[in-house]
């Protein structure tokens, strides 16, 4: 692994050539120029990883391992394209008390990070509407705030168009009783993305995700009574 900690701009220019050469026989022949973008981008993904480790408690081993693989799956999509053309990566939190991931991915022209609940189960989805069908200042505290507003805009993720099967439609929060996804972005230019300091700025926008990881996690690990679930 190269001992650079930012994103060259060979990294998005190989990925610019591969969305216009998506084939395995261009890929094969060019195997030697990816195996050298994904060395720098490994190396990206292990400095924000250490970052990352200095305000949160993270189960991905490293960098490497939080790299997802570059091939796509194609047995059940209409695009047969086989190569992705972006880097991405997870880290995992540790521990059952501590929810909530983190996501990123760069791409040009449309870098960006994301965190939250991609995928609710049934019965975290029903303790999230119950706990804000009783209350839901706390959550809206949090959405309202200055700093989430600059790093996130607003909460995102898909919605039911219609109320949750037990809710009031005409409940006083059904905007976010509607929420089957509660995810945070933040986008990224390619300027941004190529400058020394892009894994700093990732760690911070992912550290601006804290206090909305708290209070799903509270949500999610405890009873009404505050004990542990």
């Amino acid at each position: 692994m190269p001992d650079i900690k930012h994103i060259p701009t060979s990294s998005l220019d190989f990925l610019r050539l591969l969305k216009n050469n998506n084939e395995r026989e261009w890929f094969n022949d060019h195997k030697t120029a990816y195996q050298k973008e994904h060395a720098y981008i490994e190396s990206f993904a292990q400095d924000l990883l250490d970052l990352m480790n200095t305000h949160d408690v993270i189960e991905t081993p490293s960098g490497k391992k939080s790299l997802y693989r570059i091939y796509r799956d194609t047995r059940f999509s209409n695009d047969k394209t086989p190569y992705k053309t972006h880097w991405s990566g997870s880290f995992k939190r540790a521990g059952k008390q501590r929810r909530g991931g983190y996501y990123f991915h760069i791409e040009p022209g449309n870098s960006f990070l994301a965190g939250g609940f991609f995928g609710p189960s049934p019965q975290d989805l029903k303790l999230i509407r119950e706990n804000i069908s009783f209350d839901a200042e706390p959550l809206r505290e949090i959405l309202n705030d200055e700093i989430f507003i600059s790093s996130f805009e607003t909460l995102k993720g898909e919605q039911l168009k219609t109320a949750p099967k037990g809710f009031d439609g005409d409940h006083q929060d059904i905007d976010l009783l509607r929420y089957k996804q509660f995810l945070l972005v933040h986008r990224f230019t390619d300027e941004e993305v190529l400058s020394k300091y892009y894994s700093g700025h990732c760690n911070q926008e992912f550290k601006n995700m804290r206090p909305f990881f708290d209070y799903m996690s509270e949500v999610l690990t405890t009873d009404a009574n505050g004990m542990d679930l």
